[in-house]
């Protein structure tokens, strides 16, 4: 029972600690996200970019109009191909499915950067009729996998404003 015990604490001194919910864009927020307080989120213009503790790990989500958001994923390719990431096609994978009660649509796919294979992910979530997040991932493999909890939870606290 004793070892029971110490397992659960040390389970519980594990979990990752979250920082205070940021709601954006700052000036007009049409939504907020919540990010581990170890990870490095900056405002933009249009939303929010964030790094892993160890920037292996790059996240940004762009709010736009519903109709815009066809125009946010073109410039997170380019983005990617500027940054010197190159895409694999033919392990493209999509999905469709509901996030907290909204639509959200990904295409996702392994390539390759200066230090290796990555996954490079393009989302859109309808927050409403006229708006939209556009997420755009780009990670490390293999670190990913030890943050796979971080980037869960962050995915999972995208919602509308409030």
């Amino acid at each position: 029972m004793k070892k029971l015990v110490l397992a659960a604490a040390a389970l519980l001194l594990a979990t990752t600690a979250y920082a205070a919910e940021m709601k954006f864009p700052s000036d007009a927020p049409v939504a907020s996200v919540t990010f581990p307080d170890t990870w490095k989120p900056q405002e933009t213009d249009t939303g929010i970019d964030v790094t892993s503790p160890d920037d292996s790990i790059y996240l940004a989500i762009d709010a736009t109009g519903a109709k815009d958001a066809a125009t946010a994923v073109k410039e997170a390719v380019e983005y990617f191909k500027a940054k010197g990431v190159s895409v694999d096609d033919a392990t493209l994978q999509q999905t469709q499915q509901k996030l907290n009660g909204m639509d959200y649509a990904t295409a996702t796919w392994g390539g390759t950067d200066a230090d290796g294979p990555v996954t490079i992910s393009l989302g859109v979530l309808v927050l409403g009729p006229d708006s939209s997040l556009v997420l755009s991932y780009w990670g490390t493999q293999g670190a990913q996998d030890q943050m796979r909890g971080d980037i869960v939870g962050i995915v999972n606290s995208m919602k509308p404003a409030g």
